[in-house]
């Protein structure tokens, strides 16, 4: 049992994760609705998704994702609130800024959770459970709940948060990571998707302990590049820093076809599933930006990058799209084989003054699609980017990230 008073030796992580985040600030700010099911996003009358659950709804079965058809089928008496996310994103600054006041090493990923790196110095020299149970007890009298891991690192800090929901704490002591994930689903690793699971199942590893065993080459044929690393992480080892968003200079995934590509077709195809994955990555880390960039690598090795940069900082791929179509158009010959393809958005910062008549109808469909994004967002950070695709054709393998 980890105490404030035992010696925590090296690194530790926090991953804080909020309590059904959007059904719990529905039922603060309507104090009537406590102790009662609270849907947050679609509606029980007409076609959607939940968004979110509160735990009262849960007990009925009721998750994110979930048809709201069948959200209203398994729980008729539920009150249905519709998503208010300039409310969500203003409360999660007010939790992201209790965090900050506690270490300057902050690193946000969803409006609803955050890892922080509290290792213990002789300047800040609080045991990590003393910084959790701080946070816990801060959430607390803003009249919200969160789950909280604390480890030596990311992946552990993160499953550990998921351990004992909600307004849990879990600790996983240095030394001990292996231990706490050998008897968990492959599932809880995050990067193990459903398809991965599946061909670890059939090869007859369904626990993080069976994972951690593998070899480099069955780690490299199973699950292909990242396999390596994910067997690392099955063993607790991660040494991915926390680290502010606003560092970061680019946002960008590149993939290598296994056979030289020469259509159109295949070739819009693979570059609208980049635009998404980067767009996706983007709204994650809060970061928009105004400079779009294609990279080309020819069938002979040559390589070519280009970039536009746009009057608006932008984020959704419906903005990007375009842009990453027309620099493709201006770059690549119909008919010339392309072996890798790669986008990127970079140029984060306050959005240019240069505006045009048309701005005011731009921002106003912007934010529609927004209020639509960010729902298809808060159902992808609990269950994987798979959980709702968009229309578009499948491109083949998900795109390596840089």
């Amino acid at each position: 049992m980890d105490t404030p008073h035992t010696t925590w030796p090296g690194r530790a992580v926090l991953h804080v994760d909020m309590d059904a985040f959007f059904a719990s600030i529905e039922q603060l700010d309507h104090p009537e609705w406590r102790g009662l099911p609270v849907i947050v996003g679609g509606s029980a009358t007409t076609r959607g998704v939940v968004s979110t659950a509160s735990y009262e709804a849960r007990r009925y079965g009721v998750h994110s994702a979930m048809p709201s058809a069948q959200a209203a089928r398994l729980c008729p008496d539920a009150i249905w609130a519709p998503s208010r996310f300039d409310r969500y994103h203003e409360v999660s600054r007010a939790v992201v800024a209790v965090f900050e006041r506690l270490t300057p090493f902050v690193q946000q990923v969803s409006v609803d959770e955050a890892y922080l790196d509290v290792t213990p110095t002789a300047h800040r020299p609080t045991h990590p459970l003393e910084v959790a149970r701080t946070i816990q007890a801060e959430v607390d009298a803003m009249g919200l709940s969160c789950s909280i891991g604390v480890a030596t690192c990311k992946t552990v800090a993160k499953i550990a948060s998921d351990a004992d929901k909600p307004h849990g704490i879990t600790v996983v002591r240095p030394g001990d990571e292996a231990a706490f994930l050998a008897p968990m689903s492959v599932r809880a690793l995050p990067g193990v998707g459903a398809a991965t699971a599946e061909r670890l199942r059939v090869a007859g590893i369904r626990t993080l302990g069976e994972l951690a065993g593998l070899d480099d080459g069955s780690a490299l044929q199973l699950m292909g590049s990242s396999g390596q690393e994910l067997v690392r992480r099955a063993r607790g080892i991660d040494d991915r820093p926390v680290h502010d968003p606003d560092a970061v200079k680019s946002v960008s995934n590149e993939h290598t076809f296994g056979t030289d590509v020469r259509t159109r077709a295949e070739i819009e195809t693979a570059l609208k599933k980049l635009v998404e994955r980067v767009s996706e990555r983007l709204r994650r880390k809060g970061l928009q930006g105004r400079t779009a960039t294609v990279k080309l690598r020819y069938a002979d090795f040559t390589t070519r990058t280009v970039r536009h940069t746009a009057a608006l900082p932008m984020d959704l791929a419906s903005d990007l799209l375009p842009v990453a179509l027309r620099l493709l158009e201006d770059t690549w010959t119909p008919g010339a084989g392309l072996r890798l393809l790669g986008f990127g958005v970079s140029g984060f910062g306050e959005r240019s003054e240069q505006l045009d008549l048309f701005t005011a109808n731009a921002e106003d469909d912007t934010e529609r699609s927004r209020a639509l994004v960010d729902s298809i967002d808060a159902v992808r950070a609990r269950f994987g980017s798979g959980a709702i695709r968009l229309g578009m054709h499948d491109a083949g393998p998900e795109p390596e990230e840089e």
